[in-house]
């Protein structure tokens, strides 16, 4: 997606947020007037009215105006032969569509839409279910709700944590944990017993572990025993992890099992927070990020550990059709040479990068917490920055990383919008 997006951006062309994407089609065709017919349905039911085009439907329903395609209509048929209910999958081939199909008839009445096509097959939709999945319908609505922080936000909400028995054995417990970790983007479980193997138990309560390069289960120190700036007593500035995957993980773990010095607070920043207050600022920044790809990488050459990871991707990442942000991938440290995009635009992307950096860095968003033995720290690594002050002593740290399907299939089986 992000090379569509490129490629429109080297064409010179600009648009603005909440507008229709570039490389979407800008609408339907052109409109027959000798085709077009307007229906109105009952005055009992809520304003609904119908236009039939050459190719597509025209509804409008509940304050929404949808135009719905006709392959589309014929190929999301929820009959019994071209859906399997039990199994939720499609059994039509959709490749048996004609691509010029028309309906044959079309009947509305207070909530239903009935097409018969050509072969004599019947569809039927309800309105309710066309309005919410419909393009226009999609648009308006949000995927993931979120409650966006600074600091003072989040320490105002007081989210509490949660403890560990009740997270690990009752329902309630799991589900105001995911609750809060869906909203906020970090969530914590206290009263851990503080071992890597009982906080590989608390996170295979809600995911799949994700084994990497640094293995299933991470426990380090300061040694340098991995060619990376976290095993060391530096100060390490927000970043997003994994960057340098082609699919950054999605979810981190954290636990602190002892440290006996000064020092070492951890940093956590809401990047959408950031991001949004880029897009309300300056929104050809924010398309800029969103549309520039960026190769990150991590090359390791340290003891018996050899690795070249590259990824590919733009800063920010959004869904096209409601322009809604689920990733942000930021790491200053991994970031590698800009060779993606010519020289005129460079520069425009450096000032987009500066402006989304000086948010981050805002001193208001900027959550320091003090790890400590026991309380366990879950992050959303397509949300959340994290960073370190700089420590003394001995620090140990374990933790892993989450595959994010298996955490919004968790909350979504629990009844959670995720």
């Amino acid at each position: 997606m992000w090379c569509q997006r490129l490629a429109w951006l080297l064409r010179g062309r600009c648009g603005s947020p909440g507008r229709r994407w570039p490389w979407l089609p800008r609408g339907p065709g052109p409109v027959l007037p000798a085709r077009a017919r307007c229906h109105t349905a009952a005055p009992a039911c809520p304003p609904c009215a119908w236009q039939l085009h050459q190719d597509h439907l025209e509804l409008s329903y509940g304050g929404t105006v949808m135009r719905l395609d006709f392959v589309w209509l014929r190929d999301h048929c929820r009959s019994a032969s071209c859906y399997n209910a039990k199994t939720k999958q499609r059994s039509l081939d959709t490749a048996s569509v004609d691509l010029a199909i028309q309906p044959r008839a079309v009947r509305l009445d207070e909530t239903t839409l009935f097409l018969t096509w050509p072969d004599g097959h019947v569809t039927r939709y309800g309105l309710e279910w066309l309005a919410r999945n419909s393009y226009e319908g999609q648009k308006q609505q949000v995927l993931h709700p979120r409650i966006l922080w600074n600091a003072d936000i989040y320490q105002q909400a007081q989210i509490p944590s949660i403890d560990c028995r009740s997270f690990l054995e009752t329902d309630e417990g799991l589900k105001e944990f995911l609750q809060n970790f869906l909203l906020y983007g970090i969530a914590f479980v206290e009263n851990v017993t503080p071992t890597k193997e009982d906080t590989e138990i608390l996170a295979k309560r809600i995911s799949i572990i994700r084994e990497t390069i640094y293995g299933r289960m991470w426990c380090f120190t300061s040694d340098f025993s991995r060619g990376d700036t976290a095993y060391t007593k530096l100060a390490l500035d927000r970043h997003t992890d994994t960057t340098y995957f082609q699919e950054p993980c999605g979810i981190q773990v954290f636990h602190c099992l002892k440290h006996e010095g000064t020092g070492g607070r951890t940093l956590l920043v809401d990047g959408f927070h950031a991001a949004e207050r880029v897009q309300r600022q300056a929104p050809e920044h924010f398309q800029l990020l969103a549309k520039v790809p960026l190769r990150h990488e991590y090359v390791e050459n340290v003891g018996g550990c050899h690795n070249h990871m590259i990824g590919v991707g733009p800063v920010l990442n959004v869904y096209p059709w409601n322009n809604e942000l689920y990733l942000i991938r930021y790491n200053n440290y991994d970031r590698a040479v800009i060779n993606t995009v010519p020289h005129d635009v460079v520069r425009r992307w450096y000032r987009a990068h500066r402006a989304l950096t000086a948010e981050l860095r805002r001193p208001d968003n900027e959550l320091w917490v003090k790890l400590k033995p026991g309380k366990v720290l879950f992050v959303d690594n397509w949300r959340v920055l994290h960073g370190r002050e700089a420590f003394t002593g001995y620090r140990q740290l374990c933790g892993c990383y989450l595959t994010r399907d298996d955490v919004l299939n968790t909350a979504r089986l629990l009844g959670l919008q995720a």
